[in-house]
């Protein structure tokens, strides 16, 4: 239980307080917990929507986008920004994009990516919601959230010292494979066609940047897991809004 509570505060701004401090070994099975809290983030947002009925458009789609970063407390978009001022700032020196990581100051790159991605996400929610495909407000959380364990059970963590690093380092990879797999079997089974569009981009943005995360830093950072998570969530939209 203590993993699944771990899990829920780290993903979050719920009010959760452990009684003791997590042990490395339960940050690292607490990733296994990730899609659940993935799935619970989209039912919130599903509920919300169906709460909110026929309210106007421009409307849902803002409520929804707003619950959607307070809910995570802006967790993944700091992860975002932080990449992407190291990947524009570091010039391909991987030393110099690991330090800019760790600095606290954002740049221009930064705020630019986050203005991007937040508009395109909106963008998109006001399609998905336009042509009816509510089940896209569940899918892209959970799936999103799905890459993490995948990202951390196949790459390597290249910040001893970061916030997930006991995270990565103590993970069971064996499980964490079963619970990707289960995952996402269970999505597709479950949701058909728009699961199996869902699945396919989540899976083909997933290969291409885990690909240039080996090639620029040698690896992963939770950093660059929040850029995952944030990048496919609005690529899925995006190829959802698209597809009407």
């Amino acid at each position: 239980m203590r993993p699944l509570l771990i899990a829920l505060q780290f993903l979050t701004c719920l009010p959760l307080r452990l009684r003791e401090a997590p042990q490395p070994a339960e940050l690292g099975r607490s990733l296994l917990w990730y899609p659940l809290i993935g799935a619970l983030i989209g039912s919130l947002l599903y509920g919300i929507d169906l709460v909110l009925g026929d309210a106007a458009l421009l409307l849902r789609a803002t409520l929804l986008l707003v619950v959607w970063v307070t809910i995570t407390g802006a967790l993944h978009l700091d992860g975002l920004a932080d990449s992407a001022d190291a990947w524009v700032g570091g010039h391909g020196d991987r030393e110099r994009m690991l330090t800019i990581m760790k600095d606290p100051h954002v740049g221009p790159c930064a705020v630019v990516s986050l203005t991007l991605v937040l508009l395109l996400k909106f963008s998109a929610l006001c399609a998905v919601l336009e042509h009816g495909q509510r089940i896209m407000l569940f899918l892209p959380p959970l799936l999103a959230r799905c890459a993490i364990p995948a990202l951390f059970a196949s790459t390597p963590y290249v910040r001893p010292s970061g916030i997930a690093s006991a995270h990565a380092a103590h993970l069971p990879r064996r499980a964490a494979i079963v619970t990707v797999a289960a995952t996402l079997t269970g999505v597709l089974l479950l949701f058909g066609k728009p699961a199996v569009v869902g699945t396919a981009t989540a899976a083909l943005v997933f290969i291409l940047l885990r690909r240039l995360l080996l090639r620029s830093l040698g690896g992963t950072t939770g950093d660059t897991a929040g850029a995952v998570v944030e990048i496919i969530e609005v690529a899925m939209l995006t190829a959802a809004g698209l597809r009407g």
